[in-house]
């Protein structure tokens, strides 16, 4: 475990304090419950290019590969941030499906680098610390989205 500093504390909590504004709340709330993309074509049906879906997504997906970069940067602990955050996991588990499309179609293969090299070593420290974890969420999400499904 490495030493925190009251600065790293203080950029967390500024970050979550971020978290907390209304509009990114909106649009975390959003995500959660309607981006679920499996293609390109998924994503343009809900979430159309100058739509307030966009918007949302755009606000999701830049907070957290923006956080995850000052993360991957050492200006925040890496295993403090673990410790106390699980939602970028999420967020990059909804695109990750997709990212290949979007690096492709952009000709940017950096895009959502910064959140996929966080989450990868999110996922080997939870699987040092909590084993089979992030397997489990997946059988979770994937018999969530099997009920979603159902007529």
């Amino acid at each position: 475990m490495g030493q925190v500093t009251h600065e790293q504390v203080n950029l967390m909590l500024r970050l979550y304090d971020i978290r907390r504004e209304p509009r990114l709340r909106e649009a975390r709330d959003w995500y959660v419950r309607n981006f679920k993309p499996t293609s390109l074509e998924d994503v343009m049906n809900v979430a159309a290019p100058n739509s307030q879906e966009n918007a949302y997504m755009r606000m999701v997906l830049s907070y957290w590969d923006m956080a995850a970069n000052i993360v991957n940067r050492g200006l925040i602990d890496e295993e403090f941030f673990f410790e106390s955050t699980g939602e970028q996991w999420m967020v990059w588990e909804r695109v990750r499906p997709i990212v290949g499309g979007w690096r492709e179609m952009f000709k940017n293969p950096h895009a959502f680098a910064r959140l996929e090299e966080h989450v990868k070593r999110m996922e080997a420290w939870r699987e040092r610390n909590a084993p089979g974890s992030t397997e489990a969420m997946r059988a979770m999400m994937a018999s969530i989205a099997a009920r979603e499904r159902k007529p």
